[in-house]
């Protein structure tokens, strides 16, 4: 790690590893095509590795946010646990085994964990939401038809039970929505029971 003093400071930069001094040729300085870099190539060859690992770890969390997979977010965690390791002192090797860890245990372990808590349970909208809902018959309802109050919306009705024949004004489960027709049931006759039958 390269420590360099701000010009006209004589303090130390600390972590900060990019060089601020004008670099000359000398066997720290690696050469591009047989000539020594300057400018922006002079300072890019004298950047720290933590630096690089918390730059992968910003750049990760921002596909995260854009993707919402779960996925992207354990490798900015993986990158920003080997940018903690290399910033004290560790090795290439140390970082890479930081991230390979942390980033396999946020996917087998925590990714899992995250997405159930994401997802939660699906919400139904339209007119899936009616089933499981109480209505009550306007008309008598058979197999040829009638009419039913579901949630203040008349609606056409047919019984889920094909030979039965369900009352006007008798209280209705709503079993399934087949098009625009509630497929209902009487609360108080069990599925499959005949006794309404006219």
């Amino acid at each position: 790690m390269t420590v360099a003093a701000l010009p006209g400071s004589g303090s130390p930069v600390g972590l900060a590893s990019v060089t601020y001094a004008r670099r000359t040729q000398s066997s720290q300085t690696p050469l591009l095509n047989g000539k020594t870099p300057t400018g922006v190539a002079a300072y890019a060859f004298h950047v720290s590795p933590w630096l690089v690992w918390l730059i992968v770890a910003v750049i990760l969390g921002v596909g995260e946010v854009l993707t919402m997979t779960f996925v992207l977010a354990m490798f900015s965690a993986g990158a920003g646990a080997a940018a903690i390791v290399a910033a004290v002192g560790g090795g290439a090797v140390a970082s890479g085994v930081t991230f390979g860890v942390v980033s396999a245990a946020g996917l087998i372990v925590i990714r899992p964990i995250a997405r159930r808590h994401a997802t939660g349970p699906a919400l139904r909208t339209g007119s899936a939401a009616l089933v499981g809902k109480r209505g009550r018959t306007l008309t008598d309802v058979s197999s040829r038809g009638g009419r039913v109050l579901l949630r203040g919306e008349e609606w056409s009705a047919a019984p889920y039970d094909d030979d039965l024949v369900i009352p006007a004004d008798t209280p209705v489960d709503v079993l399934a929505i087949d098009g625009a027709t509630a497929v209902i049931h009487p609360i108080a006759l069990p599925l499959g029971g005949a006794g309404m039958e006219s």
